[in-house]
């Protein structure tokens, strides 16, 4: 049995912005609980790692800090919990030196399981059919006072053929409005002046946690949460992570085009450019949508930042699907792209789709399209030099210098003042 008074713990995240969301919240219940925190390359008598699962990389990682755990300190815990843990439960029991592995239902319940935990004990796997998850747990990132990931959403009801995280996640739920308008209060109290709303499926928000038995249902929705944020006090700045394009609407862009606190940057998935290819995704969308989305935000904002997400090499895309994405995306007024290979995860529906491309012509055409992301960033960055825009100076330093973002998201970098962290200062681009 293990006495939390006495013990450290120390934690490791994979994957998205949403996991070191809920990594900061369980940090701090554990904390709450007598733990002190260690970073993850000191001692600590306990590691966790939350762990992700989109990629096949992922999986790797996570072995391989399991392996690192146990040179260093072989008589510590080590727990997994997040996506990995959810879809492979078992596999990840049988790696050596793993003693706990938290599905879904039971991440956020992790101080109850560390006080009936002892090393040598058989590994103890607590997961639940995902089905049966329902409930939302509100998670926020600390440790820069400047910005924090907020997740006000969790979960996905889509079911894109490449997919896990439906089945790593669960359905589509949400915090509530109030709930989350009191969080980032608090959070401005703090000292936080950015809030990026995060969540799986952020433009789904409005799905509350069933009650009384009674099925979860949609009591509201995320421009109405958008509304109500706008102007919270202590909050300079808000931000919208990655969104649907078609859960992104005229009337959140039209909000965010007269709103002072919410940023003209949007994160936009659009995973293929080719319709064909948007099908075989089962992807809720064609192109026609995603060029009116983004025609919009130029025409409300044309300084406004527009992110894009494509998948390269899923099963079944040409090169000619292949080039009409290029060609789609040149044409596009976008102002950056993250590119993924596509990895075959099991149990989707993309399995199923043939053919099957090269690993060597996904790597090649991922390679292009990151070039063509290098030339976009850098037409976008050069169309406001001489410009004045605000940036939001952060708390990091180093090599003497630091960095913060205009509001449309352009990365400054400058020597180290005291008096500019975690303030707004005008600059010339």
């Amino acid at each position: 049995m293990l006495d939390t008074s006495t013990k450290s713990v120390a934690f490791h995240t994979l994957g998205c912005k949403l996991n070191f969301s809920e990594t900061s919240t369980l940090s701090r219940m554990l904390e709450g609980e007598g733990f002190a925190k260690r970073e993850f390359d000191d001692l600590a008598d306990v590691y966790v790692i939350n762990t992700c699962s989109v990629t096949e990389n992922a999986d790797k990682e996570c072995r391989q800090l399991v392996r690192r755990i146990q040179r260093r300190a072989p008589e510590s815990l080590v727990v997994i919990t997040g996506c990995y843990a959810q879809l492979k439960p078992k596999e990840i029991a049988e790696i050596p030196g793993v003693d706990l592995v938290l599905g879904a239902s039971e991440k956020f319940n992790l101080a109850a399981h560390l006080r009936e935990l002892s090393k040598g004990d058989s590994t103890k796997i607590s997961s639940c059919d995902i089905e049966t998850v329902d409930r939302f747990h509100a998670s926020w990132s600390m440790g820069d006072r400047t910005r924090t990931f907020l997740k006000v959403q969790d979960g996905c009801d889509y079911n894109c053929s490449f997919c896990t995280i439906p089945l790593a996640r669960g359905k589509s739920r949400s915090d509530r409005i109030d709930n989350v308008v009191a969080n980032a209060i608090a959070l401005g109290r703090s000292g936080v002046k950015e809030i990026v709303l995060t969540g799986v499926n952020l433009g789904d928000f409005g799905i509350n946690e069933s009650e009384n038995g009674k099925s979860a249902q949609r009591n509201e929705n995320f421009f109405g949460l958008v509304q109500a944020l706008d102007g919270t006090p202590g909050i300079e700045r808000f931000r919208i992570s990655s969104i649907e394009p078609n859960l992104l609407t005229n009337e959140i862009i039209d909000w965010v085009a007269t709103s002072q606190s919410f940023m003209p940057h949007f994160h936009i998935p659009l995973q293929s450019g080719s319709d064909r290819i948007l099908g075989l995704m089962r992807r809720r969308y064609r192109t026609e949508l995603y060029a009116e989305r983004v025609s919009r935000i130029k025409q409300r904002m044309p300084d406004a930042c527009s992110g894009v997400d494509v998948i390269v090499g899923s099963p079944g895309e040409t090169e000619a699907d292949f080039m009409e994405t290029v060609d789609f995306l040149t044409d596009l007024d976008i102002s950056y792209l993250h590119v993924f290979t596509y990895s075959e995860r099991a149990h989707t529906h993309a399995l199923t789709i043939k053919p099957i491309v090269p690993i060597s012509v996904r790597q090649e055409r991922n390679k292009i399209l990151r070039q063509l992301s290098y030339q976009k960033m850098q037409a976008f960055s050069r169309s406001f030099e001489g410009t004045t825009r605000p940036v939001l100076f952060e708390q990091a330093e180093k090599d003497q210098m630091m960095e913060g973002y205009t509001d449309n998201y352009i990365r400054v970098t400058t020597p180290y003042r005291a008096e500019w962290v975690n303030r707004i200062v005008e600059w010339t681009l």
